[in-house]
């Protein structure tokens, strides 16, 4: 399927309102794969008709500002507010991917197949987010991340939890998105991959 068309699947579920999965940490399930295409063959296929990125897009500079703008986006219910937050298909295309352990051996996944996951943990995070966080304050406090790594020019974030205060007072952990991606210093959410199910 084409990547502009996975896009727009997942924003329109997104826009309906429709376990966070650190990508690199281990080989995600994978259905029948086409070993006998190269991988170099199946990315400039699965490039076809996306414009190269000079960088990842935004003016987002920090991990705090990227945070702070996805808890405001949730607690306003701003759907439009939360898409360019996570990679598009030509970020990950042309800048994600190809620094992935998983676009290498011994796993080569297929950029088609690992956008493809990808998009549906996200897409399904963002529904439970929508469902379960949306449209009250969230009583945001802070955020960290346990790990991180580099992939080539990308320093990569993981394992985030974000802290609020909940109606009782409590502060609580959550994990409500999954990896960020920092790439010349500008910040993205790889995916909406949480742990709210």
């Amino acid at each position: 399927m084409r990547p502009e068309l996975l896009t727009a699947v997942g924003l329109a579920l997104l826009a309906a309102g429709c376990a966070e999965s650190e990508a690199g940490a281990r080989p995600p399930a994978m259905g029948v794969v086409d070993s006998a295409v190269p991988i170099a063959d199946a990315l400039e296929r699965f490039r076809g008709g996306l414009t190269t990125p000079t960088g990842l897009k935004g003016d987002i500079r920090s991990r705090e500002e990227l945070v702070a703008r996805f808890v405001r986006a949730l607690e306003r219910r701003d759907t439009a507010a939360l898409r360019p937050l996570a990679l598009d298909p030509a970020e990950f295309a042309w800048l994600y991917y190809p620094a992935s352990p998983m676009s290498r051996p011994p796993y080569e996944l297929p950029p088609d197949i690992m956008w493809l996951q990808m998009q549906g943990q996200s897409e399904r995070g963002a529904s439970l987010l929508l469902a379960e966080r949306a449209g009250a304050p969230l009583g945001y406090v802070g955020h960290g991340c346990e790990s991180v790594r580099m992939e080539e020019k990308n320093r990569i974030y993981g394992h985030c939890v974000l802290r609020r205060v909940t109606a009782a007072g409590d502060t609580v952990g959550e994990r409500l998105f999954g990896l960020i991606v920092e790439r010349d210093g500008i910040y993205k959410f790889v995916s909406f991959a949480n742990k709210l199910d």
